[in-house]
């Protein structure tokens, strides 16, 4: 049964996320502050947290943030505010989807699911070689040039649809779907932080390399020659 962290400070809307939740076949804790709630992820691995961006003691944008230095659990955050630039900056720290208040409880429950079953885990791949990188699919580790890099899941999952198929420009909706999001608007930008962050990675171990290029308008590919 996954378990759902409920962080919200609105007990109407926090109760009927627990009944549809629940109804759907869920365990659900609900906090209403967001210290509470970062030192109960500290201690107890939950499913997914539906985390709510106007709270009390602090931003929900900057819980994601700490949230994101020691776990990768699923973020789906809730807000009033319909913005694109809100929703691409919830995006870009790290949450995997964006609902906006007033909301159907029954959609809450419908993203979850697609959230846990994108984000289940997959059948390790084999370790394999591509050039300077190593990646091993089991231990969901790369090492570049023998050394290991620090990623999050969607940039593992990112780099290694790359290097699958060195000098395959792969296009945002593509990558997309190898890291298992839906391509909806907003989510293309991400890939492009995505993108972003993994180059600062990679210059760190290599600063004269460039092993993925960017193809405008197209896409990205991973080039073997510049690695």
């Amino acid at each position: 049964m996954p378990h759902i962290l409920i962080v919200e400070d609105e007990a109407a809307i926090a109760d009927t996320l627990v009944f549809a939740l629940e109804a759907d076949g869920n365990a659900t804790t609900w906090l209403s502050l967001g210290g509470p709630a970062l030192e109960l992820l500290r201690q107890q691995p939950v499913d997914l947290v539906i985390l709510d961006v106007g709270l009390p003691d602090t931003s929900g944008f900057e819980l994601c943030k700490a949230l994101r230095r020691f776990s990768e659990v699923p973020v789906l955050f809730l807000t009033a505010r319909n913005a694109e630039i809100d929703r691409v900056v919830g995006l870009e720290i790290g949450a995997d989807d964006y609902v906006v208040k007033p909301f159907s409880p029954r959609e809450v429950a419908a993203r979850v699911r697609a959230i846990l079953k994108r984000t289940a885990p997959r059948d390790p791949a084999p370790a394999s070689v591509a050039g300077p990188f190593q990646v091993d699919g089991e231990r969901v580790r790369i090492h570049y040039h023998g050394q290991p890099l620090g990623l999050t899941r969607h940039e593992f999952r990112l780099l290694q649809a790359l290097l699958a198929q060195p000098e395959r420009v792969f296009s945002r909706e593509q990558l997309l779907d190898a890291l298992g999001v839906a391509a909806d608007a907003g989510y293309e930008r991400n890939i492009d932080s995505h993108i972003k962050s993994l180059r600062a990675k990679l210059r760190q171990v290599a600063p004269a390399a460039e092993p993925i290029q960017t193809h405008r308008g197209l896409g990205y590919s991973y080039a073997p020659d510049n690695a």
